[in-house]
């Protein structure tokens, strides 16, 4: 998993320029209940269905956006585009206010504390939805039932489980197939890209991060002698163990903009065929 976190010096001041969108925005109606702030008469605050109405789901990311689509969300806004690769570079701007103000949902990660902070600025009713971004299968799979039971499309959840589950398996048999001498290569994974070393059905001899390597990991994991490295690309130190001989492969987290997961995956099977096809 990577790390994303965004800097908020600017929200407070931006809640001033964007007032006038919020106000505009659907949520502060007396004649429907919709806009009482009590938690309870709307149904933004409590996550029950809109009658005729596509849920707004607002998300941090891409990778919540993923998440979200699986599940079966249909209107789905991202507030740090998909080329920011370090999200605490980007500083939110009126428009992502305007959209949080919107919605019936904010998707956001546990490192993310911005989400919060973004829903108060911009006076939003939505219900704060903190997602487990992990790409490993059971836990992508436990997310997307959650967040279709919330948003009332679980029917949609479990259709994008069924096929998942086909292409992962077709994956992980494929890079079995590719492994040397049909033997599991040993490899050394960051902490948030170890879903590929079990995508593949390598053997994680030693982990590193999020912090940069030292010394003494250095050499701990050079004597374990593996023959892939699997980097974050997100989050990436350089070349993490130098001289031993290991190939380096950089592993991708975030979806595209088309909010699509499993080109993750596929992404990463390519990477990771591709190098030990040639160890």
């Amino acid at each position: 998993m990577a790390r994303t976190r965004v800097r908020i010096p600017s929200l407070l001041a931006l809640t001033a320029v964007t007032l006038a969108l919020v106000t505009g925005c659907g949520n502060n109606s007396d004649s429907t209940g919709e806009g009482k702030n009590d938690g309870t008469s709307s149904p933004a605050a409590s996550g029950a269905p809109k009658a005729g109405k596509k849920r707004v789901v607002v998300v941090t990311t891409t990778w919540e956006g993923a998440f979200a689509k699986a599940a079966g969300a249909e209107d789905v806004k991202v507030i740090v585009p998909q080329s920011v690769h370090h999200a605490p570079d980007y500083d939110p701007k009126p428009s992502d206010l305007a959209a949080v103000a919107k919605a019936d949902f904010v998707l956001y990660a546990p490192f993310e504390p911005y989400a919060a902070k973004i829903k108060e600025a911009a006076g939003s009713k939505a219900k704060l939805v903190e997602v487990n971004l992990d790409n490993d299968p059971d836990k992508v799979k436990a997310e997307v039932d959650k967040l279709g039971a919330l948003f009332g499309t679980a029917d949609a959840a479990t259709t994008w489980k069924t096929g998942f589950d086909a292409e992962y398996g077709k994956l992980n048999k494929d890079l079995q197939a590719a492994w040397p001498a049909g033997k599991s290569p040993n490899v050394v994974t960051q902490v948030f890209t170890a879903w590929a070393a079990k995508l593949a059905g390598a053997t994680t001899v030693g982990t590193y991060g999020p912090e940069a390597v030292t010394p003494a990991q250095l050499a701990e994991l050079s004597s374990k002698k593996p023959a892939l490295v699997l980097d974050n690309v997100h989050m990436s130190t350089g070349t993490v163990l130098p001289d031993s001989g290991a190939k380096q492969i950089e592993i991708v987290n975030y979806p595209g903009e088309d909010l699509e997961l499993l080109p993750v995956y596929r992404n990463a099977a390519a990477e990771l065929k591709k190098a030990v096809s040639t160890s």
